[in-house]
């Protein structure tokens, strides 16, 4: 609800999170914002607002890293449903109007380009799911976890919450579950020279007609100015000679299609031209499409995500169905990677000074470091702010594992009291390289190296293995410590990958933090097979545990295998 009387809907995919709602933000076309007109009291600001905005493309507006700009409607505030909160409601080029209902609540603990918002503008962040210091940043990790200062979902956890809200929801007629698909309506002519030209001839007796297949591929025309016209039509309606042709189907006079594909056109397909670059008689042949069959692994930017990934599987679906690719699906494997922002968070740019030239960085540190550092700088899917004192500690690192050369001894297997160090690294950095989670396994060889240093020796068998878990990360240097330490035959790249134990991987004791209501108050050395029952009664007989629930009811017991003990209670 709003304080004008109106409904304010929103789609959401995490409403366990709308008592951490704290502001909303509609788009800039938001037909409210007409509605409401009269009301507002600086109307002159937000018609500025919706000036600029409308002069951004929707891939500007939706970019990752762009900087948050927006405008507070006031006269107008929204009423949190669940809590009865007046919130205020801003309008942001980031929500756009033709994806969802044009309007978002904000959950700014909970979202990064909510937190961003709200520290501009100096809104309220409050936690709902335990975790984290969302004063600090936003706590994202959220999947899991215990809700807090959620009402009725207060001590449950983030599943048994998704449950509850929705039926709550319905129950009270406060909204309803619904599926909502990202895909929207593409505006596919753009009024602009560059750009495929569309291979279509308006007649006036036979309206619009396709030109024949005889004619493709259709050429731009090389023009002079390609610069919009004063009527806002494309440069191409001045190529009178390319524009006046005749009608495919009645041999009268007809005009060509001034207006050109977007971008999007051409990167929804390119890849399958890969396939087949020299062939003037079609996209790719059937031979070469067999062959190479679909992509393996397309990667790209974040910002791509939606609707490059949508348009793209939307086109190749249709050739599919017209029979002109093998396969349903354009690619086996899809992720998309963070981007690598400038130390003040803002993405790189030579305006705000703050870009890193990689040859600066390899000059000074070498190639491996600003390797292994954009490896190890954050979670491959997310954005990571530049930090020259991690290319330091990276460096560190490097120089750490070519000084193991001076604390080298002979051994041709790995000593048994290093075995449980050293397959679990095997396993976590194998893992962690398939599912792309290389910060995590680099981290996990930092571990090891520590490992390795409070020992004081490391033997040829354990230094082998950390190469070739190196390599893929730091692969000059680590390639010149095998040769060096003549640690096997040929390179290390070819060396067949390290293989664990599973029995040797497992830690006899374990810790797990205790928690009392989502928030943790001790943390227990148990041991690995430990059960429920027996866990629960450990960290109850914690003293620190045992004064924090006396005297109270104890309402839900959660044990976590290997991580956590949760103990709800009330009173």
């Amino acid at each position: 609800n709003t304080t004008a009387g109106d409904k304010l809907t929103v789609y959401t995919t995490r409403p366990d999170t709308l008592y951490g709602a704290t502001y909303m933000v509609v788009s800039p076309e938001h037909p409210f914002i007409e509605k409401w007109a009269d009301k507002l009291q600086n109307l002159d600001a937000v018609r500025a607002y919706q000036a600029e905005a409308a002069k951004k493309s929707d891939f500007e507006r939706t970019e990752v890293a762009k900087d948050k700009t927006g405008v507070r409607l006031e006269g107008v505030e929204a009423i949190n449903p669940l809590t009865g909160t007046t919130i205020p409601i801003f309008i942001s080029d980031y929500v756009l109007v033709s994806y969802g209902t044009g309007a978002i609540m904000a959950v700014p603990a909970h979202d990064t380009r909510d937190w961003e918002f709200a520290k501009k503008f100096d809104l309220p962040i409050i936690e709902v799911v335990k975790g984290g210091d969302v004063q600090k940043e936003a706590f994202t990790d959220c999947d899991t976890g215990i809700m807090v200062n959620s009402g009725i979902l207060d001590g449950m956890t983030v599943e048994e919450a998704k449950v509850r809200i929705k039926d709550y929801l319905e129950e009270t007629g406060i909204g309803h579950r619904k599926v909502n698909y990202k895909l929207r309506d593409w505006v596919f002519a753009r009024q602009r020279y560059w750009g495929e030209p569309i291979p279509i001839v308006h007649c006036e007796k036979c309206g619009y007609v396709p030109i024949d297949e005889s004619e493709l591929p259709l050429v731009l025309p090389q023009v002079d100015s390609y610069e919009p016209t004063d009527n806002g039509e494309s440069p191409l309606s001045k190529m009178t000679d390319w524009v006046n042709t005749m009608c495919p189907k009645c041999g009268g006079k007809a005009m060509r299609e001034t207006d050109t594909m977007p971008q999007w056109a051409g990167s929804s397909w390119y890849f399958l031209r890969y396939m087949d670059p020299h062939n003037d008689e079609s996209f790719a042949s059937k031979e070469a499409l067999n062959y190479w069959h679909q992509v393996d692994w397309y990667n790209g930017g974040m910002e791509h995500t939606t609707l490059h990934l949508l348009y793209s599987r939307f086109w190749h679906k249709f050739l599919y169905d017209i029979g002109q690719v093998p396969t349903a699906e354009p690619y086996a494997k899809r992720t998309s990677h963070g981007m690598i922002l400038g130390e003040n968070g803002e993405k790189m740019s030579k305006s705000r000074g703050n870009v890193v030239n990689p040859d600066d960085v390899v000059n000074e540190f070498g190639a491996d470091t600003l390797r292994l550092y954009e490896m190890f700088i954050g979670d491959f899917e997310k954005a990571a702010p530049w930090s020259n004192a991690g290319i330091k500690g990276c460096r560190r690192f490097i120089e750490r594992y070519w000084n193991l050369q001076s604390i080298l001894i002979d051994g041709e297997a790995i000593r048994p009291e290093m075995e449980n160090s050293f397959h679990k690294a095997i396993k976590k950095v194998s893992y962690d390289i398939e599912n792309l989670k290389f910060n995590t396994a680099i981290a996990a060889l930092m571990a090891l190296m520590n490992v390795i240093a409070e020992k004081g020796s490391i033997n040829k068998a354990e230094l082998s293995v950390f190469t070739m878990l190196l390599n893929p990360f730091a692969p000059h240097v680590t390639e010149e410590v095998w040769s060096e330490m003549k640690l096997g035959e040929g390179m290390v790249t070819e060396q067949p990958w390290p293989k664990y134990d599973e029995s040797k991987c497992k830690d006899d004791v374990i810790e797990i933090v205790v928690q009392v209501n989502g928030k943790v108050r001790a943390r227990l050395c148990v041991a690995a097979d430990i059960q429920k029952d027996d866990a629960i009664a450990l960290a109850k007989a914690e003293d620190r545990i045992a004064a924090e629930i006396n005297g109270k009811n104890v309402v839900k017991e959660i044990y976590v295998p290997g991580k956590l003990v949760n103990i709800v209670v009330k009173g």
